[in-house]
C-alpha cells in the first residue's frame, strides 16, 4: 500500500527524533528469533556472519553454542573466536562469555549466542542480555539468537501451552529495541523430522522431547507467537519511520493502559497479562500501586514481592509509579484521566464475604464510577493461594498477638473496675468503661486491637452487667437495642480513633523526615569544601538508613572513596568495578540491581545537570531487606542534595581558580607592559649612546662624550632600580623576605636616604626635618633606607619640579612617624589605598606612566615585614600634594 502524501506543514515527532538521535554512537542489535530449539537460528546467524567476513567486515565470534551439531560447528572454522572465561563454581568449571575481552578487542561485529542465558554468579551481569546491552552501548554491532518462549511476557503462556516451566527469560524491551529482527522459521513437521534424525538433541533426549515439548500443537502455537511478535516489531518500526518523517499515518488515537498492582501474588500475573495486552495493542502502559500516606508496608515478604513486580514491569517495558492516597478508586480514576488511559487493568482476588455482599471490591467500585474508561479484570485462577495462618511469618503474628493481649487485658480491666464500683455506687451505664477500653486499644495499638476490644466488650458487657447476669441471655428488648447500639458505636469509635492514631504517626514520621532533610540541607548550605559535604552526607545517610555507607568522587580521573561510615571500610576489586560502573554508566549497580547483584553494597551515582559527580554506596544492616518506599524517597532526596552541594562546591572552587587566573593574567599583562617600556627604554638609551661613541669616537667633542656617558650611567642606574624592584617584589610574594630586627637609629637612616637621593637626582631639592632625641626602633636599616629612597623617588615623579620634597621624622606616642611629602596634584580619596597595589600607576612621564608601579607595593611589604604600617594621605599641604606616613613601634 503506498504511503500517504507528506503534509508540508507537518513536523516530525520530537520524541521520535530524540529516540533516533539517542542511537548515535551505539551499536546495532540484530536478533535471530525462533519458535523453538532446533529451527536453525545459530546456523543462519553463523552463515550470515561468514558472508559478512568475506565482504571485509571485522567479525568475531564471542560465543556460539553448537550443541554438538557438526554442520553448525563447521561454520565456525575460519572465524576468529574469543576465548571463553573459566569460572570455578561449586567444584565445577564453567565457561562463560568474556565481555572484557570483547570490549578490549572491539570488533565491528560480534556474535553472542543464547541471549536468555544466565551467567555464573560471580559475573558482572546476571544475564547475558545485559552483556549485549553493554556491548551495544560501546558502539559494537551484536548478532544474537533467542527463542520466543524466553520472552518475559510469554513465560506463563508458554508454560500453559507446553506444560514446561521456562527458567530463563529476556525482557520484551530488548526485542523492542532491536534494530533488526530476523525470523528463522520451519514447519512443525520439518522440525520434528530434524529432531528424530538427531540433528537437534541426542536420540534419547530427542525421544523425550517429542513426547513432551515438541508436539505439533505446541510447535504451531509457538510459531504463531513468534510470527505475531515479529509483526508487532515491524509495525513499531513503521510507526517510528512515519513519526520521524512527519508522515500522517492512519492512527487517530493511541491506546494507553493503566495497570494497578499490590503486594499480593496475583500482581505478577496482572503485569504479564498487561504486557501481552500492551504489545498486542502497541500501547504505552503505566504500572502503579496506591499506598496510604504515612503507612509503609510492614511485611518484608510483601514489600519484596511488590519490588520484584515493579522490576518485572520495567523489564517488560512499562513505566512504574507509586501514588499515595486514601481513596483508591478516586486516585486510580484521577491518574487514569491525567495520563489519558483508555483501559485500566487490575486483578480480582478472593474477596471476603462482607465485600462480596456489599459489592465493595476494587473492580466493582471502578466499574460503577468509570463511565469512559474500559476495565480489564484479571482473575486469580492458576495463582498460588495466599499463605494460610499457620504458614504466616512469625513476625506477622507478633503484632496480632500483642493487639489481642491488649484487647483482652483492657476489657478485663473494665469488667473489674465496673464490678468493683457497683459495690460502692450504683452505675446507670457501665458501657462507658468499655468505650474507654476500646479507645485505649485504638490509641495504643491501632484499629485491629480497637475492633477486637469492641467485639469482646459486646459479650462481656452482656455477660456481667445485663440481667440476667452471668448468662448471654437478654431479658428486656430495650437492653438488646442498647447493646447493639453500643457495639456499633464501639466499633466505629475504635476504627476512627485507630485511623487518627495511624495518621498522626504517619504525620509524625513525615515531619521528622522533613525536619531531618531540612537540617541536612541547612548544614550543606554552609559548607564550601567537597570533603566536608561528603562527610556530612555519609553521617546523615548512615543515621537514616543504618548499615555501612561510602561516598566516592573522582580525584585525578580516579574514583576514590573520600568518606565512609564507619571510616575503616575497605572495598575489594569487585566492589570498585561496580563503583566505576555506576559512575561511568550513570545507573545503579551492586545488590538488587542488574549489575553484580551478589555484592553486599548497592551503588548509586550522584547525578547533576553537569553529569555524575560521585557515587554513593550503602549496605543494609546485617543483610536486611531492601529499602522501603519511604526510605527510598528519603535516600533520593539526600543524594540529590549531596550532588547539588558537591557540584556547587566544585563550581565555587573552579570560580576561585578562574578568578586567580584572571588576576594573574592582569598582573602578567601589567608586568609585560612595564617591561616593554620601562625596562626596554633604558636599554635602548644605553645602546644608542654606546653606538654613537663607537661610530663617532674621537670626532665627538669632550662635552658630547661626557653627556653620552652620563646618559649611560643614568639609564643603567634606572634599569638597576627596576630590576631591584622586581627582585624585591618576588622575595615578598615568595615569603622569602627575612627582615632583621636590629636597633635602628631613624635619624641616621633618613639622612643616608636623603644623601643617596641627592646624588641620584641632583636637580631636585630635599628638605629634611628630624625631631631631636628620637628613640630607636627595631628593624632593618637597609630595608628602611630602600623604603625611604623609593618614597623620595615617587615624590620626585609626582611632585612639582620647582618645589622641594620634604621628609619629617618625629615621635607620636609609642611610635616613630616618618613622613615624605610632595607638593604635586595629590591623589583622589578612592585611590589612596590602591596606590600600594602592584603595577598601579598614576600620572604621565614622557607620555607613559612612570616606573613599573612596584615601588610603593615594595615599600608596604618591607614596612610590614618590620612590624610597621604605611598609609597615604592627600591633600598634604594647602590642598595639594601627597603625604606618605610610615609608623614604626619604638623598641622596648
Amino acid at each position: 500500500m503506498p504511503l500517504p502524501a507528506r503534509d508540508t506543514d507537518a513536523r516530525p515527532d520530537p520524541n521520535a527524533l530524540l529516540a533516533l538521535a539517542g542511537r548515535e554512537g551505539r551499536g546495532r542489535l540484530t536478533v535471530f528469533l525462533g519458535a523453538a530449539p532446533g529451527v536453525g537460528k545459530t546456523y543462519a546467524m553463523l552463515s550470515r556472519a561468514r558472508r559478512e567476513r568475506d565482504a571485509g567486515v571485522d567479525v568475531v565470534i564471542g560465543i556460539a553454542e553448537t550443541h554438538g551439531r557438526a554442520e553448525t560447528a563447521a561454520l565456525i572454522e575460519g572465524l576468529e573466536v574469543l576465548p571463553r572465561r573459566r569460572i570455578d563454581y561449586r567444584g565445577r568449571a564453567l565457561e562463560e562469555f568474556d565481555i572484557d575481552a570483547a570490549l578490549a578487542r572491539r570488533p565491528r561485529l560480534i556474535v553472542v549466542d543464547e541471549l536468555a542465558h544466565s551467567n555464573a554468579p560471580d559475573s558482572r551481569h546476571p544475564k547475558r542480555y545485559q552483556d549485549v546491552e553493554e556491548l551495544i552501548g560501546a558502539g559494537i554491532d551484536v548478532w544474537t539468537a533467542v527463542n520466543i518462549q524466553h520472552l518475559e511476557s510469554l513465560v506463563d503462556v508458554v508454560s500453559r501451552i507446553t506444560g514446561v516451566t521456562v527458567r530463563e527469560s529476556v525482557p520484551d524491551s530488548v526485542l523492542k529495541k532491536a534494530d533488526e529482527v530476523i525470523v528463522v522459521d520451519i514447519t512443525p513437521t520439518e522440525l520434528i523430522q530434524r529432531l528424530e534424525a538427531g540433528k537437534v538433541y541426542l536420540p534419547e533426549n530427542a525421544r523425550r522431547a517429542t513426547e513432551g515439548f515438541f508436539k505439533p500443537g505446541n510447535l504451531t502455537a509457538l510459531r504463531e507467537l513468534a510470527l505475531r511478535r515479529t509483526t508487532d516489531r515491524v509495525d513499531d518500526q513503521m510507526i517510528d519511520y512515519l513519526r520521524q518523517n512527519a508522515i500522517e499515518g492512519p492512527w487517530e488515537t493511541a491506546d494507553r493502559l493503566l495497570v494497578c498492582i499490590g503486594t499480593d501474588a496475583l500482581s505478577e500475573k496482572v503485569v504479564r497479562t498487561a504486557g501481552r495486552l500492551a504489545n498486542g495493542l502497541n500501547a504505552h502502559w503505566l504500572v502503579v500501586t496506591i499506598e496510604r500516606p504515612g503507612q509503609d508496608i510492614a511485611d518484608p515478604v510483601a514489600m519484596h514481592r511488590l519490588d520484584q513486580t515493579f522490576l518485572l514491569a520495567e523489564r517488560l517495558g512499562a513505566e512504574t509509579r507509586r501514588v499515595s492516597g486514601h481513596d483508591y478508586v478516586g486516585e486510580i480514576l484521577r491518574l487514569a484521566r491525567r495520563e489519558n488511559a483508555t483501559q485500566i487493568v487490575l486483578g480480582r482476588g478472593e474477596a471476603g464475604w462482607w465485600r462480596r455482599i456489599a459489592g465493595r471490591s476494587l473492580p466493582d467500585a471502578l466499574l460503577r464510577r468509570s463511565s469512559d474508561i474500559g476495565i480489564y479484570v484479571v482473575t486469580s485462577e492458576d495463582t498460588e493461594p495466599p499463605p494460610t495462618p499457620g504458614r504466616r511469618p512469625r513476625l506477622a503474628l507478633l503484632p496480632m498477638a500483642k493487639a489481642g493481649a491488649l484487647a483482652v487485658g483492657s476489657v478485663a480491666a473494665a469488667v473489674a473496675i465496673g464490678l468493683g464500683l457497683q459495690h460502692f455506687v450504683p452505675l446507670p451505664n457501665v458501657s462507658m468503661l468499655f468505650l474507654m477500653a476500646v479507645l485505649l486499644c485504638a490509641l495504643t495499638i491501632g484499629r485491629t486491637a480497637a475492633i477486637a476490644a469492641a467485639i469482646l466488650s459486646f459479650f462481656t458487657y452482656n455477660f456481667f452487667f445485663i440481667a440476667p447476669v452471668y448468662t448471654f441471655t437478654i431479658a428486656e428488648p430495650h437492653e438488646l437495642f442498647a447493646l447493639v447500639i453500643f457495639l456499633i458505636v464501639a466499633v466505629t469509635t475504635g476504627d476512627l480513633a485507630g485511623r487518627v492514631r495511624d495518621r498522626a504517626e504517619g504525620a509524625g514520621r513525615r515531619a521528622a523526615s522533613t525536619q531531618a532533610l531540612y537540617e541536612f540541607s541547612r548544614k550543606l548550605s554552609g559548607i564550601t569544601s567537597v570533603d566536608d559535604v561528603l562527610w556530612a552526607a555519609a553521617a546523615h545517610a548512615q543515621a537514616t538508613l543504618g548499615g555501612r555507607v561510602i561516598l566516592a568522587v573522582p580525584i585525578e580521573d580516579e574514583l576514590t572513596v573520600t568518606a565512609a561510615w564507619p571510616p575503616d571500610i575497605a572495598l575489594d576489586t569487585t566492589d570498585m568495578t561496580a563503583l566505576r560502573w555506576a559512575f561511568e554508566k550513570r545507573e545503579n549497580a551492586g545488590r538488587g540491581t542488574g549489575t553484580l547483584p551478589n555484592l553486599a553494597f548497592q551503588y548509586r551515582p550522584l547525578l547533576t545537570p553537569h553529569g555524575a559527580v560521585g557515587v554513593f554506596g550503602f549496605e543494609r544492616p546485617e543483610g536486611g531487606p531492601g529499602l522501603t518506599p519511604t526510605e527510598d524517597r528519603i535516600l533520593v532526596a539526600i543524594l540529590d542534595q549531596t550532588a547539588i552541594a558537591v557540584d556547587r562546591a566544585r563550581l565555587a572552587r573552579d570560580s576561585a581558580r578562574t578568578a586567580a587566573l584572571e588576576e594573574s593574567e592582569k598582573l602578567r599583562s601589567a608586568l609585560f607592559s612595564s617591561i616593554s617600556h620601562d625596562l626596554r627604554t633604558p636599554l635602548a638609551s644605553i645602546t644608542g649612546a654606546v653606538t654613537s661613541l663607537r661610530q663617532l669616537g674621537e670626532r665627538m667633542s669632550a662635552a658630547s662624550r661626557d653627556d653620552l656617558l652620563a646618559s649611560i650611567e643614568e639609564e643603567a642606574a634606572r634599569l638597576s632600580r627596576f630590576v631591584s624592584n622586581l627582585l624585591d617584589m618576588t622575595r615578598i610574594e615568595a615569603g622569602a623576605l627575612n627582615a632583621r630586627r636590629d636597633w635602628v637609629d631613624i635619624a641616621d637612616v633618613v639622612r643616608a636616604a636623603a644623601d643617596r637621593a641627592r646624588k641620584a637626582f641632583p636637580d631636585r631639592a630635599i628638605d629634611v626635618s628630624i625631631a631631636p632625641d628620637l628613640p630607636p626602633v627595631r628593624g632593618d636599616s637597609a630595608l628602611l633606607g630602600q623604603v625611604l629612597f623609593n618614597l623620595i623617588d615617587n615624590a620626585h615623579k609626582y611632585g612639582a619640579a620647582d618645589t622641594p620634597t620634604a621628609i619629617y621624622a618625629r615621635r607620636e606616642g609609642g611610635e616613630v612617624l616618618i613622613s615624605v611629602i610632595d607638593q604635586g596634584k595629590g591623589i583622589p580619596p578612592a585611590d589612596l589605598e590602591r596606590i600600594f597595589d602592584k603595577f598601579y600607576r598614576r600620572g604621565k612621564v614622557d607620555g607613559r606612566a612612570a616606573g613599573t608601579g612596584l615601588g610603593l607595593s615594595i615599600c608596604r611589604g618591607f614596612v610590614e615585614a618590620m612590624g610597621g604600617t604605611i598609609v597615604a594621605e592627600s591633600p598634604a599641604v594647602r590642598k595639594r600634594g601627597t603625604r606618605i606616613v610610615i609608623r614604626l613601634p619604638i623598641a622596648a
